[in-house]
């Protein structure tokens, strides 16, 4: 840690610490950035993860509330109350690691607020329609289809003056920062997450597989791969731990060119990212380190031309870009991928732009420009 910051009370806060994806890997690198910081959060559920062994960890009321501190998304309308509700009066340094409500915790006006913000509120302001057509949240999916429309003009209004308290804004893009710019009014200095490369290796040989991993949720695009190879008969291999009904419709449908792994090993995604052709990345995201994970693993890159991928993915250098989600041009980008050549050195070495040295540098020295 930075020594400018060893007399520093730090304090990291979270939307919630349950499943892990990128913003736990982000909330990793923090922690190792400031190892003495404690953590508050909505709910914890990570048990057993040598991560949290010996922190100091502060959950809200809802942890509390049966059921809803295990379904943590039905809690919405609580969550603003629970991070208003924590006392982070001794703490010098706060910062918020969120893509929801963390960012709306009150401090003291001689501390350092900073919101490092994986996308603001996707549900209140980008997605609120996507959301809404593609909700998780079971029998319970058509109350909040109707209630949600007329809850959530108030929800904007407290999410956009709740975005006035940090002191200062880090955004995960720059696709992300414009949101923020637009959304809440604020600037925001970009600073990328990061993997650690040195987890990574090459195999040494190639598979004749496209691989992809992921939650098993409808804008992660996994139907549009499964029609896509369906069509094609190319062999994909889609690792998930997401064991819903949308996983099983889409297992169900796909041709014996395409296997489905569940709840996969880190070992064997791994394997499987060093082996692949290439990783086939469809969605539209913020951000999503798993590219880069592949590109760590010498592997190029199949993207959909948009947002994160456009920050992230070299053009004819990483991997190539389709520009529409459609089957079309996804097997029209396999075809031309498979004509070209990949300098897996050059792949390597643009994935460790991305390295958490660099993000925890990039953070001490934007730090170090705020303390007053």
């Amino acid at each position: 840690m930075d020594t400018k910051f060893q007399n520093k009370k730090i304090a990291i806060v979270c939307d919630w610490i349950k499943d892990w994806g990128g913003a736990e890997v982000v909330l990793e690198q923090l922690l190792e950035a400031f190892p003495n910081a404690d953590i508050f959060t909505s709910v914890f559920w990570q048990e057993g993860n040598p991560l949290f062994e010996w922190r100091k960890i502060t959950t809200s009321f809802i942890q509390k509330i049966p059921f809803l501190n295990k379904s943590h998304k039905l809690a919405l309308t609580l969550r603003p109350l629970a991070f208003e509700s924590f006392d982070l009066s001794e703490y010098d340094i706060v910062i918020s690691s969120t893509s929801a409500e963390s960012k709306w915790v009150i401090t003291k006006p001689d501390c350092l607020q900073i919101c490092y913000c994986h996308t603001p509120t996707r549900y209140f302001w980008s997605h609120f329609h996507e959301y809404l057509n593609m909700l998780e949240f079971g029998i319970f999916n058509p109350i909040w289809r109707w209630l949600m429309p007329k809850m959530v003009h108030k929800l904007r209004i407290w999410d956009f003056c709740a975005s006035k308290r940090p002191d200062e804004f880090v955004a995960n893009s720059k696709n992300t920062a414009n949101r923020i710019k637009k959304y809440y009014k604020r600037d925001a200095e970009v600073i990328y997450p990061c993997i650690d490369t040195k987890n990574f290796t090459v195999s040494g040989t190639t598979g004749e597989y496209y691989f992809y991993i992921g939650r098993c949720i409808p804008y992660k695009k996994f139907d549009l791969l499964v029609d896509s190879f369906n069509k094609s008969g190319k062999k994909l291999i889609i690792a998930t731990n997401t064991n819903n009904k949308l996983y099983k419709d889409l297992k169900n449908k796909s041709k014996k060119n395409i296997q489905w792994k569940l709840d996969v090993s880190r070992e064997d995604i791994q394997k499987y990212f060093s082996e692949a052709k290439a990783f086939m990345f469809p969605p539209e995201e913020d951000f999503w380190l798993v590219p880069l994970e592949a590109m760590a693993s010498w592997t190029p890159v199949i993207a959909f031309g948009k947002w994160w991928a456009l920050e992230t993915v070299v053009e004819n250098k990483t991997g190539i870009f389709f520009q529409e989600q459609t089957i079309e041009s996804v097997n029209k980008a396999i075809e031309l991928f498979e004509k070209k050549h990949f300098d897996k050195t050059i792949i390597r070495e643009h994935a460790e732009k991305f390295d958490k040295d660099i993000f925890k540098s990039n953070l001490y020295e934007f730090i170090n420009r705020k303390l007053k």
